[in-house]
């Protein structure tokens, strides 16, 4: 341990002043109310003291701390007192590993602690932090001393001048665009439409490769402004910094550090019906059991629902719980329960079936340490009462929550208006890694039939969604207003159906990187200005390859789809575009959603499912592959309900494809083994292509080997193996099918004299 003291006049006089409140004489007569207190800056450091990798700095009566947790991590603590506090303990950040080897060197003017990858630098006269790589690039610099007054601490930032910020958790109808120039607040409210933040997390991540957690339960204010300030309502600071080089990266440092987001069970991904059926008072006297007979609704409309919770509404009880259950097993479908009043019987319920727990804001209290509080006893209590995964919705959470839970953005009216703001909030809070945020369909109250339906299209595009029925003059459920809405709700309910191979692989990345699978253009495209800008705030990616554009207006025109750099195809038509450009006048009639795929995707599909439980041995693995140079994409899979993947239960299959950049050109697709193994994984199962080429190839080969070529849709249909180009399909797709295959042994297929999606 060594330890430095600074010296001379002026650090004496600093020591004796610092920290003092300025006492300002007035006139003499009556006593006057006490003046506030006014804010101070850190003075002069006065001391420093070197402990592994941990330093301690002196700046009069204030103390600062430094603890490096790794190479591109570390923490900042400053207690104006100097006496430290931690009011989140161990509730919010998870424990860390050995903290890495660090150096410290005095440079005259700075004190510089440093790793292998950043160099911390606390300037001497007054105490200012900068923060700069191993190369010598300046990532952030304090413009002046941290600040503080009797009841906040503020730390003062210089941007620089084309730094973009993003974050603060679910920003209600902003956060997928920069946030500079505006003032974000972060603290839990009860504003639930526009401009609220009830799921919002004091984190926030700049575009020049940094971002930062206030370890805090307290409220926190953000001004990106120019300076930019930082502030919480609480006389301590502490933060935790995060240098890139990515954005991702900056997520997946911070998730490291609070809790990589939960994998939900399958039925997670699929969409939820929630009701009261026990003395409903706007319903009429109903039994918990009367639930099973809306399960029945669903399943005679061939409409997807994967779970319901049937005593949403304040007051309302259950009965029957473990027949109600089995009854909605028997659907496919599973059993949630809304924690109104608390979780004190969460056991028992989960015996009976439980499976979901919807917590409320009445029990957790005003959103802080409380709500935290509440998802993870929640999601604890279904876990130390079955083999099943936690599953928690939350109205109200923190940061630490992404590890617990979905987090909804609660009671809204059914509006065009609602549908617009709800579209750049959710991805805006990937960037503070919350993996699953949604709303409900429509809201809660008001709608109408074509605002379900757009909402529907575009939230079928969420990991995770959920109608709320009784509150508005007719319920929600999907088959609600009739023809043609419950077949267009079908259409995209069973697509998301289909798509699940690719969201639950999106689902695990989450849990390896922090990045959930809905994402802003500005993640996935940082060196594009306009994907900062208003142009991309009505739109959003789901995984790398799906470009959704919602439409938000009574109209059956899009206009402002801002299509980033590459080739893109319309998911219905198949035209391609080349971006980056921006289309207008794009054709939405009520049942089409904007949709565009990304050429060189690979997409996996269940195909022809209303449940995952529709899933046997037999079935086939589809993917639907849009052909451009060199691709990949590794599917996840695993029994999607036990807890058994966390031991390693859990299987991967990548499929490589080799195009042409453009033009004509073989095709050559490459289906490797699947590795690894869990209960239930196929052994060997039958394979489906869909290949948008545009034209029909040559030939198609399988192992070598030539395919029959099947001359109509009924011949494709009835055969066991063979290809069928369809020139009507999309601008033209090849289909292909497989008998079925070894999963453990890898396979390619090569489409001859064939092309790059969009043709020859």
């Amino acid at each position: 341990m060594r330890k430095r003291r600074t010296t001379g006049l002026r650090a004496a006089v600093v020591a004796a002043l610092c920290g003092l409140v300025a006492v300002v004489a007035g006139p003499a007569g009556p006593v006057r109310a006490a003046a506030p207190e006014p804010a101070h800056t850190v003075g002069d450091i006065t001391g420093f003291e070197a402990d592994g990798p941990v330093y301690h700095l002196e700046a009069g009566a204030a103390r600062a701390r430094v603890s490096f947790v790794s190479q591109r991590t570390f923490r900042v603590e400053l207690a104006p007192d100097g006496t430290f506090t931690d009011p989140t303990g161990k509730d919010i950040v998870l424990p860390q590993g050995t903290p890495p080897p660090t150096h410290w060197r005095d440079a005259g003017d700075a004190y510089e602690m440093s790793t292998g990858k950043v160099t911390l630098r606390a300037f001497k006269a007054p105490l200012r932090f900068e923060l700069r790589r191993a190369d010598g690039s300046l990532v952030w610099s304090e413009a002046k001393g941290i600040t503080w007054d009797k009841d906040t601490t503020t730390q003062t930032l210089a941007p620089g001048g084309e730094e973009q910020f993003y974050g603060a958790g679910m920003q209600n109808g902003r956060g997928n665009t920069s946030h500079r120039g505006k003032t974000v607040e972060v603290g839990v409210d009860d504003h639930w439409d526009d401009g609220g933040h009830p799921n919002s997390v004091p984190f926030y991540l700049s575009s020049a490769g940094y971002g930062v957690f206030r370890n805090t339960y307290a409220p926190n204010t953000y001004a990106f402004q120019d300076p930019v300030t930082t502030t919480a309502k609480e006389r301590r600071f502490d933060a935790y910094y995060f240098a890139g080089p990515s954005r991702k990266d900056v997520i997946g440092q911070y998730t490291d550090l609070t809790g990589k987001p939960f994998l939900p069970p399958l039925y997670g991904l699929e969409i939820g019906d929630s009701d009261c059926y026990l003395h409903n008072a706007n319903r009429g006297e109903r039994h918990t059991l009367d639930s099973l007979k809306i399960a029945d609704d669903y399943v005679r409309k061939d409409m997807p629902n994967g779970w319901m919770l049937v005593n949403d509404g304040y007051g309302c009880g259950y009965e029957n719980l473990a027949e109600t259950s089995k009854g909605l097993g028997d659907r496919k479908m599973k059993l949630g329960l809304w924690t109104e009043d608390g979780i004190d019987k969460l056991a028992d319920q989960v015996k009976a079936g439980q499976r979901i727990a919807k917590l409320d804001v009445a029990w957790v209290g005003d959103g802080y340490k409380f709500a935290l509080d509440g998802c993870k006893d929640a999601y604890r209590g279904i876990e130390d009462n079955s083999d099943a995964r936690g599953f928690t919705w939350a109205p109200e959470s923190w940061a630490g929550a992404q590890r617990c839970g979905v987090q909804w953005s609660g009671d809204q009216s059914g509006s065009w208006e609602n549908i617009r703001w709800q579209i750049p909030t959710y991805a805006g809070a990937t960037l503070s890694g919350l993996a699953y945020t949604t709303g409900d369909v429509d809201g809660i109250f008001k709608g109408s039939p074509k605002t379900y339906v757009r909402d529907l299209e575009w939230k079928s595009f969420l990991p995770a969604m959920m109608t709320m029925d009784g509150w508005a003059e007719s319920d929600k459920q999907p088959y609600r207003y009739g023809e043609p809405y419950t077949a267009i709700s079908r259409k995209y309910l069973k697509l998301k159906e289909s798509l699940l191979p690719y969201m639950y692989s999106y689902a695990a990345e989450a849990t390896r990187s922090g990045v959930g699978p809905v994402r802003p253009l500005s993640l996935e495209y940082p060196d594009d200005p306009k994907a900062a800008t208003d142009a991309a705030t009505y739109e959003f990616l789901t995984g790398e390859d799906f470009l959704v554009a919602p439409v938000y207006q009574d109209t059956e025109t899009r206009d402002g789809i801002y299509l980033p750099k590459g080739t893109w195809v319309d998911y219905w038509t198949g035209r391609t575009y080349h971006g980056p450009t921006t289309v207008n006048g794009y054709h939405a009639p009520l049942d089409t959603l904007p949709l565009f795929v990304k050429a060189g995707a690979s997409v996996p599909m269940w195909p022809g499912i209303t449940s995952y439980q529709d899933r046997n041995a037999d079935s086939p693995l589809a993917w639907d592959v849009y052909p451009q140079g060199r691709s990949s994409f590794t599917l996840y899979e695993d029994d999607g309900v036990t807890r058994a993947h966390r031991k390693g239960g859990s299987s991967t299959q990548r499929v490589k494809v080799v195009a042409p950049r453009s033009g004509a050109g073989d095709v050559r697709i490459g289906v490797g083994a699947a590795h690894g193994a869990f209960q239930g994984k196929q052994t060997a199962r039958p394979y489906r292509f869909t290949v948008h080429t545009g034209d029909a190839p040559r030939g198609v080969e399988l192992a070598g080997r030539s395919l029959p070529r099947l001359r109509s849709a009924s011949a494709f249909a009835a055969a066991d193996a063979g290809w069928y180009y369809d020139p009507d399909d999309r601008a033209g797709v090849v289909r292909i099918k497989t008998a079925s295959r070894s999963t453990g042994q890898a396979f390619a297929l090569t489409l001859k004299g064939a092309s790059a999606v969009g043709g020859r």
